[in-house]
């Protein structure tokens, strides 16, 4: 039914507590805009469902009479409703196996697919993101797993203080912990073991950003990444401040022929061509914060064998890795394996590549919880739906029976179509290779 939407519970797993709109957003659909809002109902959602049927949502399992249906995370090959709409993050784009039956099943169904990862300006910036709040839950639990490691080493430390993320209630309460343990810091100073206590952040993006704007809370001195030697070297440092690199692509990676610069075009379009230099950092490095976009054609940070010559030569300060990004044996191959809220850490030990959950052991802490926006969920989804909200009324007014072509949809989501009515968007014709090798592929 035109101008009818829906909110789908989270089905993907259990520690899902995310929307894609809050009952504040659901409220201005209805009473300003003219929307019929429908909500299945769900215990585990961070707002309840008598929140969003007093902004006027109708409660119900059944969602047949929505015109598109919202959510978060993937959804179960088996639950997709003949003809309609879906926005959510598919996670297909880079034709991931494990998601083409997925992605079959919508095709099957004559479904619309839309993916927010895809949602963009005309200049081609992404607009509908969790990332920042990734980088929040992720820098403050890197901070929660290094004071547990500390304490392990016997190291006194204020960041023993530190909660995980999910026991904050919400950011002004983060915020004024690390101010206070910030003033800590500038009063009584570390301990003369972590100093200097440089922490290193890859990325652009709002991951990377949100995870500085908590480690600016702390008192912090930036160093580019390309005076770090000599700043060891010189052996100046502070024990009543932290130390910050931001480490730019041209300094993690160098171009294989001899006294060839860095070229951002050609890294993108032939990595193949470039090789890591960030062994040579690592180092100095406390802690490690990784933010940065990583595919396999990519060379990567941090290797297995790389951390293991580091470790066989003594060479190593390391103690933390909050892999944000959480590629599973991506840019960071220590990043064996995902984890969550119930066991968030374990540590890598280099000399026998052997794994142990929890922070003791002989080797960094890995952080890789990969729904880390969900441990932030009331905060992370009203921002969400802050930048969704606007194009809502647009998107339920479209006519989905219409071909892909004559669809009346806001530019920002044209690119955003993964499929319609059974065939993948033209922008999307490379997954059929991956559809093809999924249907080839045993189990």
């Amino acid at each position: 039914m035109m101008n009818t939407i829906a909110i789908r519970r989270e089905t993907k797993d259990n520690t899902q507590r995310r929307a894609p709109l809050a009952p504040e957003h659901v409220r201005e659909l209805v009473t300003t805009r003219g929307l019929r809002v429908l909500v299945q109902p769900w215990t585990q959602r961070v707002f309840s469902d008598k929140e969003y049927e007093d902004a006027g949502a109708t409660l119900t399992d059944d969602l047949s009479a929505a015109n598109i249906i919202f959510g978060v995370k993937e959804i179960a090959p088996d639950l997709f409703l003949d003809g309609k709409a879906y926005v959510f993050f598919s996670h297909t784009v880079k034709g991931q196996r494990y998601n083409m039956p997925m992605l079959q099943a919508i095709l099957d169904r004559n479904a619309t697919l839309f993916d927010y990862e895809l949602v963009r300006n005309r200049e081609g910036k992404r607009l509908i993101f969790f990332g920042k709040y990734a980088g929040y839950a992720g820098m403050i639990d890197s901070f929660w797993a290094l004071g547990k490691r500390l304490m392990w080493e016997s190291i006194p430390s204020p960041f023993s203080s530190v909660r995980y993320a999910t026991r904050y209630d919400n950011l002004p309460e983060v915020r004024d912990h690390f101010t206070e343990i910030g003033r800590t810091i500038d009063q009584e100073g570390i301990d003369r073991r972590l100093v200097p206590f440089i922490c290193g952040f890859t990325g652009y993006g709002q991951v990377s950003r949100g995870a500085q704007q908590v480690f600016d809370l702390l008192p912090n001195q930036e160093i580019d990444a390309a005076d770090l030697p000599a700043f060891i070297e010189r052996g100046v440092f502070s024990d009543r401040k932290l130390y910050k690199v931001q480490f730019r692509k041209p300094d993690m990676f160098r171009h294989r022929e001899s006294g060839k610069l860095f070229d951002p075009g050609e890294f993108k379009d032939h990595p193949d061509r470039y090789r890591s230099i960030f062994l040579r950092s690592l180092p100095f490095l406390t802690m490690l914060v990784n933010g940065i976009y990583w595919e396999p054609a990519f060379p990567r940070l941090i290797t297995k064998r790389g951390i293991k010559r580091l470790y066989d030569r003594g060479e190593h300060r390391l103690r933390v890795i909050g892999d944000i990004t959480c590629d599973v044996e991506g840019s960071i191959e220590l990043t064996v394996k995902t984890t969550d809220v119930e066991n968030p850490v374990f540590v890598y030990e280099p000399a026998g590549g052997t794994v142990i959950d929890g922070w003791e052991g002989d080797g960094p802490v890995i952080l890789a919880v990969d729904k880390l926006p969900t441990e932030m969920p009331r905060e992370a989804s009203t921002a969400f739906g802050d930048t969704l909200a606007p194009f809502v009324p647009e998107l339920a007014a479209v006519d989905y029976r219409e071909p892909a072509s004559r669809l009346a949809l806001p530019f920002e989501f044209q690119m955003a179509l993964i499929a319609h009515r059974g065939q993948l968007a033209p922008s999307q014709k490379h997954l059929k290779q991956y559809l093809k090798s999924a249907e080839r592929s045993p189990g």
